[in-house]
């Protein structure tokens, strides 16, 4: 059955592909497709729309409304394509010949939905004795921000689920932990002036020097405390400076500098806590700017915080990803931030397991090999028999 399902999520994965879901977009005319697909096939389904309407998670259940069954977890939009020197259409599946399928989000990670729906009919042939819930999601890419509301409806609605497997990309390997993620934007206002009159105004990029060298001395400091049994690369919590915005001219002081960093930690490390003192120096700064010039000052914004997925030894999902996919290797865990860390806070067991490789994921020529989607089709063929056993 496997390569018949194989094949048939092929199909459906040139059609989500088709659908430029890049976070700055809607997501919807890919969930109107989902919905008629789930519809043609007889499966309930819920919207859980973001706050405007433009973009929607979407949560589906076939077989049984009973506690117990799976949750297959995946996000629907993708990383943009501008600037990047792409040898085929990001937005058409292109398989060549070297066993490589091409398109935005092959692997990162329509390849997991198109598996996922691809096991619905076979799913609902079966006539389960355990539920599969479908639970996909919008605005992954840019701090997890459609799973909360998808996982409250979960909570709510759903007798609750026994685990979840978030199809991210591990090589159809099982990864029982990944690093958090919190997201800030520093913004620095100054007063204009001259460059040659120092003493009217006072320069924003000046100011945010010490600021950034915080963040640059912090980050020094993690990796001196990494622990050598980490079983994450790099061992240590990281600390980087993204993006950096500011100034006029160059014999202007400048009005306003701002930078965006992030800190990605395990789980055990209190994110708030190592902060505080670089947030107590933003706050003097802001002090001391005002006092100056009423409009100059500091702020920081939390734009996204992800929590860990912490390793859960014998969890009752890396059991069932490790049974369904016959892998016996050793614990793995990923450096990348995943929506798993947000329905573990919820309460669910949860592990990472998916078709195709992180590295290829956000980079031009995007793919996923085609003995990747083999063996989703493979691990989906055994979750249809373990569902329809109802063991």
């Amino acid at each position: 059955m496997s390569s018949t399902l194989t094949a048939r999520a092929l199909d459906i994965l040139a059609t989500l592909v088709a659908f430029d879901t890049t976070s700055r977009l809607s997501n919807l005319a890919l969930i109107e497709w989902v919905e008629a697909y789930l519809d043609s096939h007889g499966v309930a389904h819920r919207r859980a729309p973001n706050h405007d309407g433009s973009k929607s998670n979407l949560l589906a259940t076939v077989g049984p409304m009973i506690a117990g069954g799976v949750v297959l977890s995946g996000h629907t939009d993708v990383v943009p394509v501008d600037g990047q020197p792409w040898i085929t259409d990001p937005f058409t599946l292109t398989p060549k010949d070297d066993g490589r399928i091409y398109g935005r989000g092959t692997c990162d990670m329509k390849g997991f939905l198109a598996l996922a729906l691809a096991a619905v009919p076979d799913l609902v042939a079966a006539n389960p004795r355990k539920p599969v819930h479908l639970a996909f999601s919008y605005d992954e890419e840019i701090g997890c921000l459609g799973a909360p509301d998808l996982i409250a409806l979960i909570g709510k609605e759903l007798p609750t689920p026994a685990l979840v497997v978030v199809g991210e990309p591990t090589n159809m390997e099982a990864v029982r932990g990944h690093k958090g993620i919190i997201n800030h934007l520093v913004t620095v206002n100054g007063h204009e002036a001259h460059s040659s009159q120092t003493q009217l105004g006072v320069s924003a990029i000046m100011e945010a020097v010490p600021l950034l060298t915080a963040v640059r001395d912090l980050a020094a400091w993690l990796e001196q405390e990494a622990d050598p049994a980490s079983l994450f690369t790099p061992k240590h919590a990281t600390m980087t400076i993204g993006l950096v915005h500011g100034g006029t001219a160059g014999n202007i002081l400048a009005r306003e500098c701002s930078f965006q960093f992030d800190l990605r930690y395990a789980a055990g490390l209190d994110p708030d806590t190592l902060l505080a003192p670089f947030l107590a120096q933003c706050a003097d700064l802001d002090a001391a700017l005002k006092a100056r010039f009423p409009e100059a000052g500091v702020k920081v914004e939390r734009r996204s915080a992800t929590p860990p997925l912490a390793p859960e030894p014998d969890g009752a999902a890396e059991v069932f990803a490790r049974r369904l996919t016959g892998d016996n290797g050793p614990p793995r865990v990923v450096a990348f931030a995943t929506e798993a860390g947000q329905f573990q806070q919820a309460g669910f067991s949860t592990v990472i397991c998916g078709p195709g490789s992180i590295d290829q994921a956000h980079q031009p020529n995007e793919y996923v090999e085609a003995v990747q989607m083999d063996r989703g089709g493979a691990f989906m063929e055994r979750l249809v028999e373990w569902a329809a056993a109802g063991e």
